[in-house]
């Protein structure tokens, strides 16, 4: 028996897709008979067996030939029987349900969605949670379907605003998770800092996760010490797994398990960082304004002023300041103006949920699955879990997929929950009704495909975490660049304040930009089916298995590098040269999904990568140690050249996945102007 056709048909209805194969479809030529799952087709050489099944809430078909073989000349009969299914099951990208108004909103998606309203309705908070979920995706439709000029929420004033008076603050945060982190540490180094939190203070919908050696930089810094680190720590475990879906992929392709014991494997209780990091900035003097919403900000010569006011409604209030940091993530509307509307180009729409009640020795809480999937491309997306050890019996369960925006296909939050909620016991085996649901996580994780240094600052604004979109193509999430990148924001800004260089060329020196993480962009590309594509279903688990079969076979500390982003020139060109040999049609799968455009915009990433690896070769071994010395002479005679030359000499190093060591600067050696 061989096969000799796999598909995957974009819908959920298996039982539609067997009565069409049994009533509808009519084979052009030869006898056609209903089977339990198909019909068996029989013709003068053989029988074709066409058989459909549903995994993913997707159907799958196959057509294996029985008894004979299958001439050349009768090829096309499967082409006539595959374009005949894609133009009855053609793609379907759902609309997102109104709201009835004067209604709880478990009756507007019950019907489209009822899974999802079934287990909100077991959460603690269901009602607000599924309400900010579907604000979310309301928004982010808004914004991908119907592109239009960004709202102006930045106005420029060619008067000064202050009137000789000092600003009220020196940085004003517009956003309280990732921004409060960035912030504890500016209000250490003696700013007077404000947080602006659209939510409740402390209220998340993401679980974040890290190593020990990454949070280390934080100790090695001063933000925190090691006592309260531990505090905040929630569940470590012994080891991390990745593993790909290799049933229909060649054998020679088929990957052992990654096993990561120190990627992600510290699990943060986020309400513990958070109050830690609230406690310093009040500790600092810094202040919280949560339950309240940025409006706009005018930017003049000498501050900017940021007008608030409270959710719900209220008095529009203002707030004077020499910087604003964006830190409103992909929602964020002063990211779009800054870019054009184009502050994204690929997004992680991402949906989970913390639970208790899973069965120990399914769930085991000593490991984790740092990527894994459990199943081909479903309905035009590769789907992909993630799953950490909590505190106790919880566990955080992630599922994911990486989309190119598309104004047809935005990427749906709710349409995910209904896969999570739905495949979660193909996954691990579970009962769903022993589960017990404690939180929601979910939310659209940006990217942006990067050449060379993306602008991420306005004069006095500056974009920090998933609203500059720099985070990693693999773990698609700002914290973990936040927290690698904070030792070099911090000292770039602080150079950047006590010298009032403020405008938006100085201020874009200030980045998380890493050419090394800029050239694995097209790793990412590589697992997006683009909109309206039929791709071999097993293709992206065919490409993932391929990188990941040789990580697992390099020595383990490289195949950590890889995913923590610490990714070298060497180790690059050695990973790409293997996988090429070790399946060259690799090339081909890549330029047939990304195209021959975005692949020469890679290949300008990897010239500005190679350039970057050929200067640290060449200064970085004595290029810091010359700048701390020439700093007491150079930096006050030349603050803007200085910081140039330190924005340069920290990129080269972070660009190859190192990192030079950075101390916090004294209280009193900042002095703002």
């Amino acid at each position: 028996m061989k096969q000799l056709l796999y598909l995957e048909i974009p819908t959920p209805d298996l039982a539609a897709v067997r009565r069409w194969l049994r009533e509808t479809y009519c084979v052009p030529t030869g006898k056609q008979t209903a089977s339990a799952h198909g019909f068996l087709w029989q013709l003068p050489s053989c029988v074709l067996n066409v058989f459909v099944w549903s995994v993913q809430r997707t159907t799958y078909l196959k057509v294996f030939c029985w008894d004979g073989a299958l001439p050349d000349s009768q090829r096309a009969l499967l082409t006539h029987l595959t374009t005949a299914l894609r133009a009855a099951f053609p793609y379907h990208f759902p609309e997102l349900p109104p709201l009835l108004p004067d209604r709880p909103i478990w009756e507007s998606l019950a019907a489209t969605y009822p899974l999802t309203v079934r287990y909100f309705q077991r959460l603690e908070n269901g009602a607000y949670d599924l309400q900010r979920l579907y604000w979310w995706e309301h928004r982010w439709r808004a914004h991908v379907c119907h592109p239009q000029e960004p709202p102006q929420v930045v106005d420029l004033s060619a008067a000064p605003l202050a009137q000789n008076q000092p600003p009220d603050y020196d940085i004003v945060y517009l956003g309280g998770a990732l921004g409060v982190i960035h912030a504890a540490m500016m209000a250490k180094l003696g700013y007077r800092v404000a947080v602006v939190e659209r939510l409740a203070y402390g209220r998340m919908n993401r679980e974040w996760n890290i190593s020990r050696q990454e949070f280390q930089v934080l100790l090695d810094f001063g933000l925190f010490t090691p006592a309260e680190f531990e505090h905040i720590i929630a569940a470590e475990y012994r080891d991390g797994f990745s593993k790909f879906f290799d049933s229909n992929i060649l054998p020679r392709l088929k990957a052992r398990v990654l096993h990561t014991p120190t990627v992600l494997n510290i699990a943060v209780d986020t309400s513990r960082l958070l109050s830690l990091c609230a406690a310093k900035l009040a500790l600092y003097g810094g202040k919280i304004l949560d339950q309240t919403e940025f409006v706009r900000a005018t930017i003049a010569p000498d501050c900017a002023e940021v007008s608030i006011r409270p959710i719900g409604g209220g008095t529009l209030t203002s707030l004077r300041t020499r910087l604003v940091v964006d830190a409103m993530g992909s929602a964020s509307a002063i990211a779009q103006q800054m870019n054009q509307g184009q502050a994204f180009d690929s997004v992680c729409p991402t949906v989970g949920a913390v639970v208790e009640g899973l069965e120990p020795t399914v769930w085991p809480a000593q490991y984790g699955d740092v990527l894994f999937s459990h199943g081909d491309i479903s309905r035009g997306r590769q789907l992909i879990w993630e799953l950490f050890p909590g505190e106790g019996e919880e566990r955080t369960i992630y599922l994911f997929h990486y989309h190119q925006i598309h104004p047809q296909n935005p990427g749906s939050l709710l349409e995910m929950y209904e896969d999570f909620f739905t495949i979660l016991p193909e996954y691990r085996h579970c009962d769903m009704e022993q589960l017990r649901f404690k939180k929601a996580t979910f939310g659209y994780i940006p990217g942006y495909f990067h050449a060379r240094p993306r602008q991420c600052a306005l004069d006095r604004i500056l974009a920090i975490g998933d609203a500059a979109a720099l985070q990693s193509p693999l773990v698609f999430t700002g914290f973990g660049s936040l927290v690698r990148n904070l030792p070099r924001l911090s000292l770039l800004l602080d150079t950047a304040l006590k010298h009032d260089l403020l405008a938006a060329a100085d201020l874009n020196q200030i980045s998380a930009y890493q050419s090394n993480i800029a050239v694995t962009w097209l790793f990412s590309k590589g697992m997006m089916v683009p909109t309206g594509m039929h791709l071999p279903p097993e293709r992206i688990n065919a490409m993932l298995n391929t990188f990941f079969g040789l990580l697992a076979e390099l020595p383990s500390d490289l195949g950590e590098k890889f995913i923590k982003d610490r990714l070298s020139w060497g180790l690059f060109n050695r990973l790409a040269l293997i996988a090429a040999w070790k399946n060259p049609r690799i090339i081909q799968w890549i330029w047939q999904m990304a195209g021959g455009g975005d692949l020469l915009r890679w290949l300008r990433s990897y010239g500005t990568f190679t350039r970057e690896a050929l200067a640290n070769a060449l200064f970085a071994g004595w290029l810091p140690a010359v700048l701390s010395q020439l700093r007491p002479r150079l930096e006050p005679r030349a603050p803007r050249l200085w910081l140039r030359l330190q924005a340069w000499s920290l990129a080269l190093s972070y660009s190859q996945g190192q990192s030079q060591p950075l101390s916090l600067p004294s209280r009193g050696d900042t002095h703002a102007p």
